[in-house]
């Protein structure tokens, strides 16, 4: 029986564009930027910020380093936040309806500059935050640990007192949905910006 849902942020709560945050990182310098960046786990300082080894001031130094200028706090976010297109916030809102029932959560390999601007008023249109629509955020920045490595599924099993059995992980990357599998945790697939309402719905009534 399923009594969590985690969702991952990234492709299932918004819709994500890495190329235009690579056209982002590289309009402030970064040659090559793909060499760092990809849609779902980053390379040198870009992957050592999400896996809360550095903070977001280390890695503006960094970044400066890489683009050879100084870069702005600012500067660093927008270039992040050029991996979100939409925010799909009829799919929150639809969420709402499963509160009553399951304990909603995200698991995400994101940063402090995404996550200022998600867990604030400006992340939807009715000023809601991240925050608003979940019981427990475990993101990779602060539990130091990224998907697919083991260690971030049994770090949200273990703070968020989740038997795996009864947890249902949702993400649109095979070898993170591997890896929870291999946790013991259930999984389901979805693509990048897909409406994955009525597959959930379907999901939960064969559970």
């Amino acid at each position: 029986m399923i009594k969590n849902i985690v969702f991952d942020f990234g492709g299932v709560l918004t819709t994500i564009d890495t190329n235009r945050a690579l056209s982002r990182f590289e309009a402030l310098g970064v040659k090559n930027p793909e060499e760092y960046i990809n849609s779902y786990c980053q390379k040198g300082p870009f992957f050592e910020l999400e896996n809360g080894d550095i903070t977001a001031e280390e890695f503006c130094k960094a970044l400066g380093n890489i683009c050879n200028k100084e870069i702005t706090h600012e500067e660093a976010k927008y270039a992040w936040c050029g991996f979100i297109t939409e925010v799909h916030t009829e799919y929150l809102e639809f969420l709402q309806q499963l509160r009553p029932q399951y304990h909603l959560s995200v698991l995400s390999n994101t940063n402090p500059f995404i996550q200022s601007w998600a867990r604030s008023p400006l992340f939807t249109p009715c000023n809601k935050s991240l925050d608003n629509y979940f019981d427990a955020l475990f993101l990779s920045y602060q539990m130091k640990a990224s998907k697919p490595g083991e260690e971030i599924y049994r770090k949200m099993l273990a703070t968020g007192s989740m038997i795996a059995e009864e947890t249902l992980f949702i993400d649109d990357s095979d070898k993170n949905l591997e890896a929870a599998a291999k946790a013991g945790i259930k999984t389901l697939k979805v693509e990048n910006g897909e409406d994955w309402r009525d597959k959930l719905t379907q999901y939960l009534k064969g559970a």
